[in-house]
């Protein structure tokens, strides 16, 4: 078996030559291809590949084109492109199709190393399986493991967990391994409707059955017919609805309300919980029952701060998913910002991990991500609110032509402070910052929506939050005063 290395790929010979040189000389081991077939023949014949650098214009098969194949047949294989031609809808294209990082030429010889110890040192490990959640601490390749294993089942699953660490995503995950897996995936969060709506929402209605039921309606279970429902917080669920809930698990039919006709249903049922179910229980919340129809095959998912060999994967992660939308394609984490999250206790799992990525985007030089972006104390002790430093730090740096392909590097206190010295220069005037996260909050969706001319689904896609959180929000502003678009 040949030992690690990282493949390049660049059709132009003299450019070749010289990435090979400076590959050599800072000691990486490495494989190189003129086209984008050749890299998949290697790929293909010489494993031990660690991460593939990829120039986007290739003949014949294109850098795009290499990236799909590799990430069919190779999930997992870091991918960076280069490209001379850094136009927003490549860039987004690149990072969308699956690519780690984008290297913008011309670049300076450092860069390229740079990049090619970030990937071709990584030590991740991947599951191998397309569309896997990232699993790189031992306790989440368990899970997964299991998740599996039930996956080939119709057993009735019940997730266990704190707020935030990604149980639908797992329910998701046991869903496409299923023989179900060309059905439907409904997932309903038990807590967020009203238990008045509930029942009709889960059951369906029949015309006329209550006020406003103008024509019947099918609910989620008919939904999801020969695919998967997924009931997220179970634990809340009204102790009347438990009782229809049981007798769903036990006779497989459904009788929509105002309705006393069965319907047969073929449906796989996974459940989930923040709860503590045997509390519930003694407590006379949930049905005992019910408690013991669901729980056929419990899947436990430790919280963030269990598992913190996922943190840095995950954190990449939410980086490759946002970073392109956010118009911030060469964003990466710095050094300071690596060493700070693996510190953290992340009370707020997966979920804030995701946040704070999200406001580092916000807020970055476009480079480089600091903790001060993300509002993350490096001193260990309580956080605290540095977003006005950080908001003027960003419209400094957003001042910089982003086109510059020559960037001077300093030390990121350095720089900080010459940026900052720079704009006290220009305005003393810091009324206008936002003086917390959620002001910020508020700023960046009101400009998203402007930027869209007040089109709310548009909104929410750039957003990557709900239509249902969306208007919630813009409900509070509105009353609050503000204009909203």
């Amino acid at each position: 078996m040949d030992a690690d290395y990282l493949l390049l790929i660049e059709d132009d010979e003299a450019l070749r030559e010289a990435f090979e040189v400076t590959l050599s000389m800072a000691e990486i081991s490495f494989r190189s291809a003129a086209s984008g077939e050749a890299a998949i023949d290697i790929l293909a014949t010489r494993p031990g590949c660690r991460a593939v650098i990829s120039d986007i214009r290739l003949p014949g098969m294109s850098g795009l084109a290499c990236l799909g194949v590799i990430n069919r047949s190779w999930p997992g294989l870091p991918v960076v492109l280069m490209t001379a031609f850094a136009d927003t809808k490549v860039a987004v294209e690149a990072l969308k199709g699956g690519a780690r990082d984008l290297l913008l030429k011309p670049f300076r010889p450092e860069q390229l190393v740079e990049v090619a110890k970030r990937y071709a040192n990584s030590k991740q490990t991947f599951s191998g399986i397309e569309g896997a959640p990232v699993c790189v601490d031992p306790k989440s390749k368990l899970l997964i493991e299991r998740a599996i294993r039930v996956a080939k089942t119709d057993a009735t699953v019940l997730l266990l967990g704190e707020s935030g660490t990604g149980k639908e995503v797992i329910a998701s995950f046991i869903h496409k391994q299923s023989h179900r897996a060309k059905g439907p995936f409904v997932a309903i969060n038990c807590a967020a409707i009203p238990a008045t709506l509930l029942e009709a929402t889960l059951f369906g209605y029949e015309k006329g059955a209550f006020t406003g039921a103008n024509r019947p309606q099918p609910g989620k279970f008919e939904v999801a017919a020969s695919g998967t429902i997924f009931l997220d917080e179970i634990g809340e669920m009204a102790l009347d609805l438990q009782a229809k809930l049981l007798r769903i698990l036990q006779e497989r039919q459904v009788e929509r309300v105002g309705s006393h006709e069965s319907i047969s249903l073929d449906v796989r049922i996974i459940a989930a919980t923040n709860q503590n179910m045997p509390t519930r229980v003694s407590d006379g919340l949930f049905r005992e029952d019910l408690y013991y129809r669901i729980n056929v095959f419990p899947l436990h998912i430790a919280p963030l701060r269990e598992r913190p060999d996922d943190i840095l994967p995950l954190a990449e992660h939410f980086l490759l998913k946002y970073r392109g939308q956010m118009g911030q394609p060469e964003a990466r984490l710095s050094e300071r910002t690596i060493e700070v999250l693996r510190s953290l206790p992340w009370p707020g799992n997966a979920r804030e991990l995701e946040n704070v990525i999200q406001r580092g985007l916000l807020l970055c030089n476009g480079r480089f991500i600091d903790p001060e972006d993300m509002s993350l104390d490096t001193t260990n002790d309580a956080r605290q609110n540095i977003w006005p430093v950080s908001s003027r730090f960003a419209q400094v740096t957003n001042q910089v032509d982003h086109n510059d392909l020559e960037p001077k590097y300093e030390s990121d206190s350095a720089r900080r402070g010459r940026l900052l010295s720079e704009d006290k220069s220009r305005s003393g005037d810091t009324s206008s910052l936002p003086s917390n996260v959620k002001n910020l909050e508020r700023e960046h969706i009101l400009k998203i929506l402007n930027s869209v001319n007040g089109h709310r689904k548009r909104a929410v896609n750039i957003l990557g939050i709900s239509e249902r959180t969306l208007r919630y929000k813009l409900k509070q502003w509105r009353e609050a005063g503000y204009r909203i678009p």
